[in-house]
């Protein structure tokens, strides 16, 4: 195994390309080289001696992630960041992600772009229909993307389900539309394509199963979207965004505005906020919904335009899910 061994003296960092083996029962480890004094030169070393080092092929992601996250994270330390309650602990993870998405990301070629939204697409449409119950695995949802092929022994419901969800969001990467009723209603019809007939908001009363708060009565839902919309305006000039777009899909999920869809729309609306103040869209994964859903319960007795430190624990894990999420699927 080939790692990074980074060397504190003095307060200062040292970079080291190491090597680990078990050799006669023991763990053996040797430095195969000096990268520098700092990440900088730690990263310029790297790939140069990735090009003749064969053994460092197999780990290559994994210090390259590494040299990555610990290249952008110190640029955003290094920046004068304005500190944000809700952000505490986590805001210079963010701001890193937004750096590399921003900066390399965004300025790569074409081609690149689109092969890493694909991948990105269909990963967020495999876990966000999954929370919600689809059964199609990541696996089936791959191959049915990339042949065509539908999964066997799974709904036709499951199946419109994914399709719509990953034309949606990469139609929404794209889209340069005020965030109102006329794109989530918009959103929402798209979504539920081929699924279910009733679209716009609803208007007779709805019971959200296994949660700890009421859905807005029928008749409010017109009227709780409006508040949610000039509460968004309000505060899109006050909020970190990252915050903003959080708390707006709590306030959504709270209001259910639709028969069906809900949970699903409101991700995308989070990310369709992230991406229109530049920052990297998210997947929240299903193989954390239970913790992902005790993280909106949490919130759960906030009304609808209040701003509230209770929001904290939401805010942590979304934004911890982010980050994983961005290095995951962008680098």
């Amino acid at each position: 195994m080939v790692y990074i061994y980074k060397k504190k003296v003095d307060k200062k960092d040292y970079y080291y390309l190491r090597a680990s083996k078990r050799l006669k029962g023991k763990q053996v480890t040797k430095d195969i080289a000096y990268l520098g004094p700092n990440i900088e030169e730690a990263r310029k070393n790297f790939i140069r001696l990735a090009k003749d080092k064969q053994e460092i092929k197999k780990s290559y992601r994994a210090i390259n992630l590494f040299l990555e996250t610990e290249y952008y994270l110190n640029k955003a330390k290094s920046s004068k960041l304005k500190k944000d309650e809700f952000l505490e602990g986590n805001l210079e993870e963010i701001e890193a992600c937004k750096l590399h998405y921003n900066k390399v990301f965004n300025k790569l070629d074409e081609l690149s772009k689109k092969e890493i939204l694909e991948n990105f697409a269909i990963e967020f449409s495999y876990n966000t229909t999954s929370i919600e119950g689809n059964t199609i695995t990541l696996d089936e949802a791959k191959k049915f993307f990339e042949t065509g092929k539908t999964p066997t022994n799974r709904t036709l419901r499951e199946i419109y389900d994914i399709q719509n969800t990953k034309e949606v969001i990469l139609w929404l990467l794209t889209a340069k539309k005020k965030i109102n009723d006329e794109l989530i209603i918009e959103l929402h019809k798209k979504l539920l394509k081929n699924i279910d007939k009733r679209t716009g908001y609803r208007t007779a009363d709805v019971r959200v199963f296994k949660s700890h708060f009421d859905a807005s009565p029928g008749i409010y839902v017109k009227s709780d979207m409006k508040l949610l919309l000039d509460w968004y305006n309000k505060n899109k000039e006050i909020l970190h965004p990252f915050v903003l777009a959080t708390i707006f899909h709590h306030k959504f999920e709270k209001i259910h505005p639709f028969f069906d869809g809900n949970g699903r729309a409101g991700r995308m609306l989070m990310n369709y906020i992230l991406i229109k103040e530049k920052y990297p869209p998210v997947v929240i994964y299903k193989r954390n919904r239970n913790n992902y859903l005790d993280a909106l319960g949490s919130a759960d007795n906030i009304n609808l335009i209040e701003i509230n430190k209770r929001y904290k624990n939401l805010v942590d894990y979304i934004s911890q899910e982010a980050t994983n999420s961005y290095w995951n699927l962008f680098l």
